[in-house]
């Protein structure tokens, strides 16, 4: 697959860039950069793509993206509401942005194995994004080597937490030929925009502009999963965000995430999840 290679907006007077991101649509497709990511999630919802890796998002979620990593954060339609808008903080550094040697010393042993785990993407979340989530503020509004301190600190604490989430699988690899550049995209964009309807493979191989039969050599090779996968991972996490919500019975929740089948639906909700989506809900409303 062939992400967009971004260019982040740095100052010459600092050494690495904070911001508060009151439009995520602005690099709302698959892309990559040299700089390490942190981004705090403080509103909105939506699909998560990190290498190989499928999930929903919501807010208070905390990501931690290695460099040249494809991810493509798809927020949810917010509606007019202001007060519900989606918004993000979001640090980019290199990972060489205090110097050469720097991540060579004993001393920094613990973020330079943070940032190897970070080449697959990181998650945290629940009550230890809470932490993290008031350091990146901290981050946000330091000055100076106070600014650097607090992201050293941040590294740490999230370094410490003991079991933390690898995202992208072990063996993916990105494909950054130019020839690919658009072609994911279409990919992601039309699943997202019709995966509550059944998806003909004939659609989906002509919206990559390839016959049935090389299109699933091609999203095999590229993704690590079928299409078919792919399309149930983002069913079962748009059910995820239903069941959260707490507004329509597990069957509608079912026929509304583009499942046609309850037992299927209810096989594949606890393989993915690892809970029945009785259980899923119960465990949400107890954290």
């Amino acid at each position: 697959m062939k992400p967009q290679q971004l260019k982040i907006q740095t100052s010459a007077d600092q050494s690495f860039s904070v911001r508060k991101d009151m439009s995520p649509y602005i690099n709302n497709r698959w892309h990559y950069h040299t700089e390490i990511e942190l981004v705090c999630f403080h509103k909105g919802t939506g699909t998560q793509f990190v290498g190989d890796h499928i999930k929903r998002f919501m807010p208070g979620d905390i990501v931690l993206v290695g460099r040249d990593l494809p991810h493509y954060w798809r927020f949810d339609p917010s509606g007019t509401d202001e007060s519900t808008a989606p918004y993000a903080t979001v640090v980019h550094f290199y990972e060489n942005f205090l110097g050469e040697q720097f991540l060579h010393l004993p001393e920094t042993k613990v973020i330079r194995s943070l940032l190897e785990k970070a080449k697959r993407g990181l998650s945290v979340r629940g009550k230890e994004a809470a932490k993290v989530a008031v350091q990146i503020e901290k981050i946000y509004s330091s000055e100076g080597l106070s600014k650097i301190i607090a992201l050293l600190d941040c590294l740490m604490m999230i370094a410490a937490i003991p079991q933390l989430n690898l995202l992208s699988s072990i063996g993916f690899k990105a494909d950054f030929r130019e020839a690919e550049n658009d072609r994911m995209n279409n990919i992601y964009n039309f699943a997202l925009n019709n995966f509550k309807n059944k998806i003909q493979l004939e659609e989906i191989a002509a919206v990559a502009d390839l016959v049935p039969n090389s299109f699933c050599r091609y999203f095999k090779t590229r993704t690590g999963k079928t299409f078919s996968k792919f399309m149930t991972d983002i069913r079962i996490g748009y059910a995820c965000k239903l069941i959260l919500e707490n507004r329509l019975d597990v069957k509608q929740i079912c026929f509304e995430s583009g499942f046609n089948n309850f037992t299927c639906f209810h096989k594949s909700f606890k393989a993915i999840t690892g809970k029945t989506p009785k259980l899923y809900q119960e465990s949400h409303l107890l954290s």
